[in-house]
């Protein structure tokens, strides 16, 4: 934790964070995380094959650039214009349709700096980033699944789609290592947030690369889940929000997070419907399971309307920061 000092002289001190993940989940969080007095550090997924990044990856040989594209512009301070730019997919053009520019920006960092790791920092300070952002992992990492029917799929963007339920996750090579910087992260946190984002392709990859959930467990940081407001088709069909936990501590081991925020907000019939079409429904706030998992439950309307249900950033951050000083207050009172 970092001291810091009022206008009156006072001093106060500014919160660690370290959130985890990847995919639109993670971005919506930092949106409203960056607002707050907080040191924030986003270590996210470079699991993903698909698309643009997926091609990127296949032709240079370096870690898939778009959940890293995606909480960079989510953390940056720029002008909607830039961010419009960074977010811009080519329509057109051999080579270069589906391509995202950030992506082809990251490309070219990591050819220039070597690294891609220095490529993602050296796009942070063009962008004048607010907070740090690392890569889970700089190794070639590949998600595999096993299905319950015992057949093993290969592929990030190819797991969802089988229509079949996921027994397990691994990575192949198993144990990556982790990121220079992760750990060290990790270690010196006030608060851990993993989630909300795709459970089984954009958070448990981040906790399967080597040390990280022991990290995490052995840290004395407030160490939060934030579960997602609806299921999600080919990974977490019918599941309530205890369903997520239990997944993880399948997976990593048991009673790694304090807290669970979850939404108990019902979607106006309208949007269930909207939803519905699509094979999702809402995640059913079972706190009783959540509880029995060792793992307190905060609840509150997280739903934010738009075109498409997104979490409530500023309300979920504002509860994160105060779990977070209450257990900083715990720490300092003995």
């Amino acid at each position: 934790m970092a001291s810091k000092q009022n206008f009156n002289g006072e001093s106060f001190t500014r919160p660690k964070v370290v959130c985890i993940g990847g995919g639109t989940g993670l971005s919506v969080i930092l949106r409203g995380l960056k607002k707050l007095p907080i040191d924030i550090t986003a270590v996210v997924t470079v699991a993903d094959d698909g698309g643009s990044s997926g091609r990127l990856r296949n032709d240079l040989h370096m870690p898939p650039p778009g959940d890293i594209r995606n909480v960079l512009v989510a953390l940056a301070q720029t002008e909607p214009l830039l961010e419009s730019v960074l977010q811009y997919r080519f329509e057109n053009g051999e080579g270069l349709k589906g391509h995202a520019l950030g992506n082809l920006m990251l490309a070219a960092m990591t050819e220039i700096t070597g690294d891609f790791t220095k490529a993602v920092n050296a796009m942070s300070r063009v962008l004048a980033v607010r907070g740090q952002v690392l890569p889970a992992s700089e190794q070639d990492v590949v998600l595999m699944a096993e299905m319950t029917d015992g057949t093993i799929v290969k592929g990030e963007s190819q797991i969802p789609k089988t229509g079949k339920r996921i027994r397990r996750v691994f990575l192949n090579p198993q144990d990556p290592k982790p990121s220079d910087g992760v750990l060290r992260a990790i270690e010196e946190a006030d608060g851990i947030i993993a989630g909300p984002g795709s459970l089984y392709t954009s958070i448990l990859p981040n906790l399967l690369v080597k040390d990280v959930s022991e990290a995490i467990r052995a840290s004395q940081a407030c160490k939060v889940y934030v579960c997602n407001v609806m299921t999600q088709p080919g990974e977490t069909d019918g599941f309530m929000a205890s369903d997520h936990l239990r997944a993880i501590y399948d997976h990593v081991g048991e009673r790694l997070f304090d807290v669970a925020i979850i939404n108990n907000e019902v979607p106006p019939l309208k949007i269930q419907r909207q939803y519905a079409k699509k094979k999702q429904r809402m995640v059913i706030p079972d706190i009783e399971r959540i509880n029995k998992l060792g793992c307190h439950a905060v609840a509150d309307n997280l739903l934010l309307y738009q075109s498409v249900l997104r979490h409530d950033a500023d309300r979920i951050s504002a509860h994160i920061l105060r779990l977070i000083r209450e257990r900083m207050a715990q720490r300092q009172s003995g």
